[in-house]
Order: structure tokens, then sequence, then C-alpha cells
């Protein structure tokens, strides 16, 4: 079935149901942003690839909203299919909710699967419907019928991540959040939260090792819902020794709805369907995506480990590229595969954490471009590469960006990789106040490029997770200009990627993940070192005061190509920044290199 046919399956589903309108997210039961092939229904209906967006089918016309990530690849992939592109956030761009209301008569049905939607989203949707007269309807999901071939709930077997990765038991954090939730219960149902609690992964997500299931926590129990094909003897004997019951996974709603007690739910997290079946439920954040958010010791250290490797695998591949790119026969994919084949000789590699972003050219102006067999171009001597890619180590998760020069580029090019490598640095080396927040910082990154008219729409920096999700406290603790109000601690982790967006030429963006550090103020003239150091809380002495004051340390670990630099943009204090970053780079990376490349880093790292 091709696209039109699909919509025509769905269409007449619809007219038997009497549904006047059917909305599709890209989520799944457990509001992910990566989701298991069986509830790609969105991809499915839509043909459009991207990780993000909602298409809309009525009886006669039907529609998508994305983001400004997807703005180009969207209207590629919707061309002939009757799919109307609604870009968000654009002047003009209606909402769902009204341009049902336009195109819908009063009394009509609008449908959603509860089951994918959360309960926080059918709410704002059944509100916004009314205004215009129009009913929603909750109970039907219309794929489990015109998906002839939709896949299965994944059966991957569930493995624990060990102490040694981990630093704290499943008993420690259960006791931890009981002691935040009191005599109430609580459901976890985002499957980081599930991941982190028990200390165990699976592979039901691509290129994340998440399981799927759910968690009950109450003062005298923990239950976990799963598909028990997925477990295996010894982890249920391991559960068991933590302290965790299991139930299957379909009974999760059924048993809420017996528990009698308050639970604590967040409806902006938990879907409608199991939402509603709680009694008395408590609107409340969950505790725990605060809680793993702030990585322990054993975490940190791990994550220091797993960006060394990474680092290498960087290095090595660099070196390949820019030496065989010159050869001709290389594509987009091809280097992909190469980065890939790197990576994978790194001890403890487990995957990639994303499928590369490697644009090249034109594709690289496409923020989130998935390089596909039929997208796939050649890769010349000439131009900008941007690679924006990542790994799954047993001790880490890693995620980083750089923009490689391949030849001959325009002033364009250059002025365009010098602003976003001034606020990469000017973010990066950002030193702040207790309470400040990611919103905060935000221009930072983006104060250069917009002296020149530039911006980007795109959030400056997400967290990370610790052999987790790549994206990380989402709602918590980011760079956006949109406002964030969790302040930035240490222990957390978060990334720094501005980049500049020419469509039809080519795309810049460097990145890194940092950890949140304590500001040491034992600097030159008393100015702070970064990172590390011991917090200080001020006084009038010293002339430091409203401490103590933060700062980052890169964790990534990866040179950025100096030859496109216009080096007379960066300031004195910039460069003196960026070239100590850059031998921290060489002297970090160098043990686990060769001579050959060791040579090659000490020489693409001199100083500017």
């Amino acid at each position: 079935m091709n696209t039109i046919e699909k919509i025509q399956a769905l269409r007449s589903l619809m007219t038997r149901e009497g549904i006047s309108a059917f909305i599709t997210p890209s989520t799944d039961p457990h509001s992910g942003e990566y989701v298991p092939e069986r509830w790609k229904t969105r991809r499915w209906i839509s043909g459009f690839t991207g990780s993000a967006g909602t298409a809309v089918v009525t009886l006669d016309s039907a529609a998508l909203w994305t983001d400004s990530r997807y703005f180009i690849q969207a209207a590629e992939q919707l061309n002939g299919t009757g799919i109307l592109l609604m870009k968000e956030k654009i002047e003009g761009t209606p909402t769902i909710a009204e341009w049902l209301g336009d195109i819908l008569h009063r009394g009509d049905t609008v449908a959603v699967d509860g089951w994918v939607n959360t309960a926080a989203e059918v709410e704002e949707l059944e509100n916004e419907l009314k205004a215009y007269g129009l009913k929603l309807r909750t109970d039907i999901d219309p794929y489990a019928e015109i998906w002839k071939d939709r896949p299965s709930i994944p059966q991957s077997k569930a493995f624990t991540q060990s102490l040694e990765y981990a630093g704290e038991s499943a008993a420690s954090k259960l006791a931890r959040i009981r002691q935040q939730i009191g005599s109430n219960a609580i459901v976890l149902s985002m499957l980081e939260e599930v991941a982190w609690t028990l200390n165990l992964r699976a592979n039901d997500v691509e290129n994340t090792p998440f399981m799927l299931g759910y968690v009950v926590v109450t003062p005298e129990k923990a239950l976990l819902y799963i598909c028990k094909e997925k477990l295996t003897p010894a982890i249920e004997e391991y559960l068991k020794g933590e302290g965790v019951s299991i139930r299957e996974y379909e009974e999760i709603a059924t048993d809420l709805h017996e528990l009698d007690m308050p639970v604590y739910a967040q409806p902006n997290k938990t879907n409608y369907a199991v939402y509603s079946a709680i009694k008395n439920p408590i609107r409340k954040d969950s505790p725990v995506a605060k809680m793993l958010i702030f990585k322990n010791e054993t975490e940190i250290k791990c994550f220091r480990s797993a960006m060394e490797k990474d680092g290498a695998a960087m290095v090595k591949w660099m070196k390949w590229t820019l030496e065989n790119v010159p050869k001709g026969g290389q594509t987009e994919l091809s280097l992909s595969a190469k980065l890939k084949e790197f990576r994978a000789e790194q001890p403890l590699f487990r995957g990639v954490s994303f499928e590369s972003i490697m644009g090249y050219a034109h594709h690289g102006a496409i923020v989130h471009y998935d390089p596909t067999p039929e997208t796939n171009i050649p890769v010349k001597p000439e131009g900008l590469l941007l690679i924006d890619s990542g790994g799954q180590y047993l001790d880490g998760t890693t995620d980083i960006t750089r923009t490689i020069p391949l030849g001959p580029l325009t002033w364009e090019m250059r002025r365009d990789y010098t602003l976003v490598l001034k606020g990469w640095i000017r973010l990066g080396s950002a030193v702040f106040p207790k309470g400040t927040c990611g919103t905060q910082l935000d221009a930072f990154a983006r104060e250069a490029m917009w002296k020149y008219g530039i911006n980007y729409l795109h959030g400056t920096g997400h967290g990370v997770g610790q052999y987790m999700s790549v994206h990380e406290g989402i709602d918590l603790h980011q760079f956006r200009m949109q406002w964030r109000p969790t302040p930035l601690l240490p222990g957390m982790i978060i990334t720094d990627e501005p980049g500049i967006y020419i469509e039809g030429s080519h795309g810049v963006r460097h990145e890194d993940t940092m950890l949140v550090v304590n500001a040491n103020f034992s600097g030159k003239n008393g100015k702070a070192d970064m990172p590390g150091g011991k917090p200080y809380d001020g006084g009038e002495a010293s002339g430091i005061t409203f401490g103590p004051y933060y700062t980052f340390e890169h964790l990534t670990l990866c040179p950025i190509l100096t030859s496109p630099i216009l080096s007379d943009m960066l300031t004195e204090e910039e460069r003196d920044w960026f070239n100590s970053y850059q031998q921290t780079v060489c002297k970090r990376l160098a043990p686990y290199l060769d001579e050959e490349h060791r040579e090659w880093l000490t020489k693409i790292t001199e100083p500017i």
C-alpha cells in the first residue's frame, strides 16, 4: 500500500465508526521520543520519517504538523500524498483544533488512541474541540485493523546494568522513591524511569537500551509490568532480590483501578488509558525524572571513559574520511557505516545511540537529516560535511557533532563555521551562579550570529542518559529560547550544540556533551578556572558574591578542525579557551591511539 491507499483504508474505517477525523501522534504508550516499530503509526500512514510530527486525517483532507527541524524533509516526503504540511510555531499555522474546527461540522467526532496520547494531551484537545462543538473519542486504535503486517510488541530479553556502571542498587533507588512519595503510590511509565529505577536494560527500542514496561511503587511493594517472556530466570531472581514483583504488561490498567490509595502520575507523561484507570491521581511531576538527571560519581567516571573511547573512534574516522573522500567513491551512507565500524572496535560498545545525521553539502542544512538509499549522495572533496552521531557503551551514551571541511569553502561557509564556534565556546565556557537555568544561558550560543541576522530554531542543549536515551530530561534542564526554569546544578549532563543552516547550501553545527561542575576561582587575577574545584560561596573580601558558581566540564573529547576558522573573528579569550580544549583532547585521547593517529591528532590540534 502506498500513502494514498493507506489513508483511504483509514477513511473507510472512520466512516464505519462514525469518526470525522483521526489524529495520529509520533508516540507510543510510554511517551518516548524513539518508539518501537509497532507504534510508528504516524510514519506508516503519512510516509514522513522524521522523529516528531502529528498526522491528522479527515474524510476528505489530511495534514501533518512538525517542527522546524523537519520542514525541508517533510515537504519532500509529503509531496504527492495530498497531505498538507503545517509548520509548527510559524505565524499563520493553525493548531490541530483550529484546523479541524474550521473544516468539520458541530457534533462531529474526532478520535485518538488513548494508549498513545497522554492524559494532558487528551484533556487539552477535548477542551479545544469543545469550543467548536466537536466531540472526542479515545477508545480506538485503527492501525490494529488496517496495518496488516504491523510489527508485534518487542520481546527482547532484559539484562541488568551492573553496579560497576550504575553506582546504586535498585533497592536503594526504590527506598529513595518511597521517601519522596510517602504513604502514596507512584506509577512510572516513562521507559527511562523504569530502566534507571530497576537497573535493567533491553533492546525494545531502536538504538536505546530500554525495555517496555511500567513500574508501580507503593510503600510496601514494587511491581514491574512486563511481558514475562522477556525475563530469564536469572533476571527474575535478581528482581526478587531487589524487592520487585512481576506482573503481566497488559494488567497495568486493571491493577491501578483496583489500587485504593492516591497515586502519583504525570498527566503529561502518562498515557490516557493508564491515567484514567487511577481512582485518585496526584497530578505531580515524577520525582524519579529529577533523580536520574543527577549522575553519581560512578556514572560520571563511566561517562568520562565512554567519551574517551568514542573520541578515539571519531579521530580515526576523521582522519580516514579526510584521506579517502578525495579518492572518490564515498557517500553519506558509506561514511556512516565507516564511523560505526570504528566505534564497534571500542570496548563495551553496544551500538549507536541514534542513526547518524550525515549531511553533506545542502543536506547539512536539514537539521535532522537521515540519509537513506533514496537520498544518499556522493561526498566530494569540497564544501562541508555535518556529522551528528553517538554511541551506546555499557559505561555511557555519547552525542557529538562535528562539521568537517572537505576542500574549498566559500567565505560564507567559513564565517558560519566561525560564528557557530564562537557560540559553542561562549556557552561551553560560561560561569554562572547557583539558580541559573538553561534559558538564561542560551543567548550565549546565539549572540555572535544574531549580530549577522542569523538564528536557528532548535534548542541548544539537552540532557544525555547513562547507557540510556541520548535525549534525557527534555522537560527539565535544557538550553533553549523557550522558558525552562530548571536550574543547572552539579551532576547534570547537558549538550552544547549551536548551528547555522543555509537551505540549498550547507549546515554547520558543533556539539559537545558537558557536565555541570563547581567553578574554581583560583585562576589568574581571581578569575574562574574551568572545570572543577570546590564550590565557593562568595564574600565581600574576595569580591565574589552570590555564589556558589558553576561551569562546565566538556566530557566530549574530539578535535574541531581549524582550517575553516576566521581567526580574526575570535577574541583572545575565545582563542585561548579553544586552544586549551584542543590540547586537552590531544592529551586525553593519546593513550587510545597508535603512533600514526597520535601524530595526526597532535598536528591538527596545534594552537591557532
